[in-house]
């Protein structure tokens, strides 16, 4: 089942819909959604660190070096590697860490693989929701643990838990 995720505002976000990275960065603000290549971006009107993660990776579509550990701990708790150059002392390692204090939102958007199913192009996102920052090991990349809002549904728990070994 949906739900918005800041009812009352312009966002037009619904927690566990699912979205293309062109309609979720639209709907988050960013402007030219189309340019965006990352996985990651930062929206600073929005104050919102926007996160597309495919959770079974293959080497037909990601270097070793964007292979990140990205999964499902609980349906709650979700571990997700930052891109490799981010250290904690960084000024993005900074606001992932102190992302609470600083009133920042994280919303993250997962997708088992990246596998087109024929003609429908590759598949969209789920809205995992707005997830707070809990702890964090490594740097370069940083192994962050998030806290989300909302558990995961069912399946995509299983998904993101089994697609990780």
């Amino acid at each position: 089942m949906t739900s918005p995720v800041f009812p009352g505002t312009p966002v037009p976000l619904q927690t566990h819909a699912r979205y293309t990275r062109d309609e979720a960065l639209a709907a988050l603000g960013v402007q030219r959604p189309g340019t965006v290549r990352e996985g990651v971006r930062w929206v600073p009107e929005e104050r919102s660190d926007i996160f597309f993660i495919t959770v079974r990776k293959s080497e037909k579509h990601y270097s070793p070096t964007t292979m990140y550990q990205d999964r499902a701990v609980t349906p709650s708790i979700f571990q997700w590697e930052s891109q490799g150059r981010t250290s904690a002392q960084s000024d993005t390692g900074q606001r992932y860490i102190h992302q609470r204090e600083r009133g920042t939102f994280v919303h993250l958007f997962i997708r088992e693989d990246k596998e087109s199913d024929g003609s429908l192009g590759t598949p969209p996102y789920l809205y995992a929701g707005t997830a707070s920052y809990m702890s964090h090991t490594n740097d370069r990349p940083m192994r962050i643990l998030w806290h989300l809002e909302r558990d995961l549904p069912g399946d995509m728990f299983h998904a993101a838990r089994v697609a990780a070994g």
